[in-house]
C-alpha cells in the first residue's frame, strides 16, 4: 500500500465519494489540518458533525455527512486548489470569492485555518486549500 501524498485531497475525495454513495459518515486517518478543515465545514453548515476516535495508536477522523429532507447535500462541489505539486498562495486582498460569495474558500494562514471571509476580515493571506460550494 502506498502512502497518501495529498491528505487534504484524500479528505475531499472521500467526502465527495461518500456523498455520491449517500453514506451517513466516512472514516479517514486524522491529522490537525484535516480536523481544522472539518471544523470549518461544520461551522459553515456543509457537514453535520465530526469526531476523533482513538483506535490504538491511530486516530480516526469520523465525518458525519449532512443531507436535507429531500436527500440533497449542501455540498455541490469540493475543489482542491493548492496541490502538493503546485502550491497556491494569496495575499489578504487577493482572496477569491466562490460563486459570488455563495461558497467558501478554506485557507491556512499564520493565524490558523480559516475561511476566506474570516481571513479577509483579519487582513491575512495564506495558502488556498480548497473551495466548497
Amino acid at each position: 500500500m502506498s502512502a497518501i501524498t495529498d491528505p487534504i485531497g484524500d479528505l475531499l475525495t472521500r467526502i465527495r465519494n461518500g456523498l455520491r454513495a449517500r453514506h451517513q459518515r466516512i472514516d479517514l486517518p486524522s491529522s490537525k489540518l484535516k480536523l481544522e478543515v472539518a471544523r470549518i465545514l461544520k461551522e459553515e453548515g456543509y457537514i453535520a458533525n465530526f469526531k476523533v476516535i482513538d483506535e490504538g495508536k491511530k486516530k480516526v477522523l469520523r465525518v458525519f455527512l449532512r443531507y436535507s429532507d429531500d436527500g440533497t447535500s449542501p455540498i455541490s462541489a469540493l475543489e482542491r486548489v493548492s496541490k502538493p505539486g503546485r502550491r497556491v498562495y494569496v495575499g489578504a486582498t487577493e482572496i477569491p470569492t466562490v460563486l459570488g460569495g455563495l461558497g467558501i474558500t478554506v485557507l491556512t494562514t499564520p493565524r490558523g485555518v480559516m475561511t476566506g471571509k474570516a481571513a479577509r476580515k483579519a487582513g491575512v493571506g495564506g495558502e488556498v486549500i480548497c473551495n466548497v460550494w
